[in-house]
């Protein structure tokens, strides 16, 4: 399932005027900050309910539960990183990766309480989580692929490199969101001479997999 198809099949909620759409949103927005700095164990629907500010039967009537709220959060984050991080396909493969990694790093840098709910948020090992969690390093893998090699079916190796390479990359936006001690430019170009490597060390076991030559001068 993809992530459009998870968006909707999660997100089944009553339709209503658009005054209630907005509550919806901001019910999310309010969500994105609390799992963000708590545990999804250590909150009840009675807290989310008062930092919210409204009766806890709204938040039912929304979402059902505490888990479909959770996870209307995470999507909705989920999809809002997909959105940034993809596009950018007139652009040559090189730049293309560049802008993609670029990107991320601004939504991160931005969007820090929905990146952290993303990446570190969580219910357990709830396996509905961690599959919306999963479509969007599939979409950044895909991005990065289809930049790197002009395609989106990879082989395993090719694929768990640069799977290894995104898990790395959220690693260091997390700590970076945490402690901005370099510039965005700098953990950016940072990470484009991590993928260069990446990119390189699958060459050397797939050699169909060349890495694009900038990548092989050291100056990606």
């Amino acid at each position: 399932m993809n992530i459009s198809q998870q968006r909707g099949a999660i997100s089944a909620q009553p339709r209503g005027t658009d005054r209630s759409l907005a509550r919806r949103a901001e019910l999310i927005a309010i969500g994105r900050k609390l799992f963000a700095d708590t545990s999804y164990d250590a909150l009840s629907m009675d807290d989310i309910a008062r930092h919210a500010h409204v009766a806890k039967g709204l938040i039912y009537y929304y979402f059902k539960s505490k888990r479909g709220y959770y996870l209307a959060i995470v999507e909705d984050s989920v999809a809002d990183l997909a959105t940034s991080a993809a596009g950018g396909l007139e652009l040559p493969s090189v730049e293309r990766v560049h802008r993609t990694i670029d990107r991320y790093l601004r939504y991160a840098e931005h969007s820090q309480a929905a990146y952290r709910t993303i990446v570190s948020g969580g219910v357990g090992f709830d396996t509905q989580v961690h599959a919306i969690r999963d479509g969007v390093r599939e979409v950044i893998v895909a991005t990065i692929a289809e930049g790197a090699y002009a395609r989106r079916d990879i082989p395993p190796l090719v694929r768990m490199g640069l799977l290894g390479w995104v898990c790395s990359v959220e690693g260091a936006t997390l700590d970076w969101i945490a402690r901005p001690q370099l510039t965005r430019e700098t953990l950016r170009d940072l990470l484009v001479k991590m993928l260069g490597g990446t990119l390189r060390a699958i060459e050397e076991l797939e050699p169909a997999y060349a890495a694009p030559a900038p990548a092989r001068r050291d100056d990606t």
